[in-house]
């Protein structure tokens, strides 16, 4: 066993390797960015090595800089984690030509499965089964639309480098399929260095099923069951589960054999995850699987495997990488209970998933029986640099419906504030009737976008709760005298002060009214809510409304405050008059930047006549592309930025004046 590796990683992921080799006794050793100078998983590890700046390219994808550090620390092997080095070959040669051991698979079984083409014709070989499409060199436009044709739309375009969704589009019509080209090319360029793309054939309802594999250097090789990663949105993983709703022992060991097929044929040695689309247009049926690609690394959702499978897979990744044989064979793996991971994001679903940023000045994790991979903590920054991840959770029960519980209740209990995140979207999507029947497929959050999205307006209790605030009666909380805690002298009748409340898509005025014994009155429109104030448990604050009570957890900052009350997030904004942010970024003549990024494409000058819905100007942030399109009608008056010109949030990237302006 190694006494010491470096993790060559940041984030959840490097503090995952972390806490398994400090239970192994080995020592660790993190590298870090200019932006990570302070983060968790250099606080977490025996040492830490700066590489550069917050630029991935200038620090966690520079493989001479990695290794230097691994070389420097005396570092005897090399952790990749997953996502910047992870899946490069030359990496992992270069970490073995610098005498060091890369623990992953070795450089020619990554290379086979490195593009998707050549893995697909490599998988027939093998007797996988693939999807029907196109998988050759040629590349020009002409040829891949006529491949198209012949499939029969829709079709899916998919880079042959890489993975997490990018460089890929769904194409139902053929008048779309130039452009999505187009976007998938540049998109898989910017990503890997790779345009090339694949066409495939996309089934209308598929279910997304992978197999964990695992390979020793002695030409073992076993599956740890599977997982349905069927929950997607851009085709990118949102909750995963295990084993899969509704398999069969039959499916389950046609799956296994396959995916073990697909790893020996490749002398794969490491962790491994061989990825199935399914048919299920008439059930789930062992006839009916066809191999993806294979990622040749950890995954991001291995929790749930180790949690049904009881093993730690870092663990066997570190054995295996020493020389260890499998500690477990085939026959002494089973399957114990069932798993589901969410995936915490700062992102904004009411707004296509724009990632978000800001600092997570209050961040609290369910305790107890769940368990939580992040890779940040309260006070850290979520920036524009890198994935917007802030945690993993986790849990594990003896069946579906009450592990589904676990989950829902575990969301529910995540608080996070001074960010916009996806828990709300998470809550709604556990509770989600096909979901919750187990009939999980990749075009399930499509179909039901709309309610699983849609901005969370605040009820009236919360409305209530937070008028109060807003007025100060939870500052200075005095049960015999309410009076005191508006904070106000009156001489005659009640004592009651007007609050006006901004949220998500709205703001509403109302008057909050002290009456007695820890008692008020909030007016709501046309019709008055009775606020009782409970003492405090646990710092949580209990309020009675209308005879019911609850819990209500209160985070104030400068300019906001947020409530955490019956399982549910609500944010309120104190308004600045001055600022006329909300008023742009709503339409209007000014296009604004949703998010700090990198301007990839200005497609209009100024003088330009557009029509509303028009692109505009493609940025990109945070792994993701997104679009621009016009607000309305006009002639674009000023340019304010050009192609590679870096931006902040709610900055002007142009603006509009009407055609029959002067």
């Amino acid at each position: 066993m190694f006494s010491k590796i470096l993790i060559a990683n940041r984030g959840e992921i490097a503090c995952r390797v972390i806490h398994t080799a400090r239970r192994l006794g080995i020592r660790t050793v993190a590298v870090y960015s200019d932006a990570d100078r302070d983060a968790l998983h250099v606080a977490l590890a025996d040492e830490a090595v700066h590489i550069g700046p917050a630029a991935a390219s200038d620090s966690y994808l520079s493989k001479q800089k990695i290794i230097a550090a691994a070389q420097r620390t005396g570092a005897e092997a090399i952790h990749p984690g997953y996502g910047f080095l992870s899946e490069n070959a030359d990496f992992a040669e270069a970490v073995e030509a610098a005498g060091l051991v890369f623990i992953g698979p070795p450089p020619a079984s990554i290379r086979a499965m490195g593009l998707k083409d050549a893995a697909k014709a490599l998988m027939e070989r093998a007797g996988v089964p693939v999807v029907p499409g196109y998988h050759g060199d040629g590349q020009e436009a002409g040829l891949l639309a006529e491949q198209a044709d012949g499939i029969g739309f829709p079709v899916l375009i998919k880079a042959r480098a890489g993975g997490g969704g990018k460089g890929m589009r769904r194409v139902d019509r053929p008048e779309d399929f130039a452009a999505s080209l187009e976007a998938a090319k540049r998109e898989a360029k910017s990503a890997f260095g790779d345009d090339a793309v694949l066409i495939e054939k996309y089934l209308i309802k598929p279910r997304h099923i992978e197999i964990q594999v695992f390979g020793d250097i002695n030409g073992n090789a076993v599956h740890l069951f599977e997982r349905d990663c069927s929950l997607q949105r851009r085709h990118q993983k949102v909750i995963e589960e295990a084993p899969a709703p509704g398999m069969t022992e039959e499916m389950r060991s046609a799956m296994g054999e396959a995916a073990v097929r697909a790893a020996r044929a490749i002398d794969y040695r490491g962790a491994g995850t061989v990825e199935f689309i399914v048919d299920i247009s008439d059930g789930l049926s062992p006839d009916r699987f066809f191999f993806m690609e294979m990622n040749t690394r950890l995954q991001v959702e291995h929790p749930v495997t180790e949690a049904i499978a009881g093993v730690d897979l870092v663990e066997w990744q570190l054995r295996v990488a020493s020389g260890e044989p499998l500690p477990k064979r085939q026959d002494e793996l089973t399957i114990n209970g069932w798993a589901l991971e969410a995936r915490i994001y700062a992102e904004d679903p009411s707004r296509g998933f724009l990632p978000a940023t800001g600092t997570l000045s209050h961040l609290r994790f369910p305790e107890g029986d769940v368990r939580i991979d992040a890779g940040v903590r309260e006070g850290d920054t979520i920036t524009p640099h890198y994935d917007p991840l802030i945690a993993k959770l986790t849990v594990h029960a003896p069946d579906r419906a009450a592990a589904l519980a676990k989950l829902t209740r575990g969301l529910e209990q995540t608080q996070v504030a001074e960010t916009t995140t996806n828990l709300d979207f998470l809550i709604r999507l556990s509770r989600q009737p096909d979901f919750t029947a187990g009939h999980p497929d990749t075009g399930l959050i499509d179909r039901d976008m709309e309610a699983l999205t849609s901005a969370q307006q605040p009820d009236d209790a919360a409305l209530a709760v937070a008028a109060i605030v807003e007025a100060g009666g939870f500052a200075q909380p005095d049960e015999s005298n309410p009076w005191l805690s508006l904070g106000a002298w009156q001489l005659w009748g009640e004592l009651s002060r007007p609050v006006t409340l901004h949220f998500g898509g709205g703001h509403i005025h109302c008057r909050v009214a002290a009456k007695g014994r820890a008692l008020f009155s909030v007016a709501l429109k046309d019709h008055a809510i009775p606020v009782r104030l409970l003492p405090a448990e646990d710092g949580a604050r209990r309020v009675e409304i209308d005879g019911r009570q609850s819990s209500v957890t209160i985070f104030e900052a400068s300019n906001s405050t947020t409530l955490f009350m019956d399982g549910h997030t609500h944010h309120f904004h104190r308004h600045d008059p001055l600022d006329g942010g909300e008023e742009a970024a709503a339409g209007g003549d000014r296009l604004i930047a949703p998010m700090p990024g990198l301007v990839k494409i200005v497609r209009v000058r100024e003088g330009d006549t557009v029509a509303k819905g028009q692109a505009l100007i493609v940025m990109e942030a945070m792994k993701m592309e997104l679009t621009l399109t016009a607000m309305r009608d006009g002639i674009v008056e000023s340019l304010n930025v050009g192609e590679g010109d870096q931006t902040s949030e709610s900055a002007v990237l142009l603006a509009l004046r009407p055609e029959d302006a002067a």
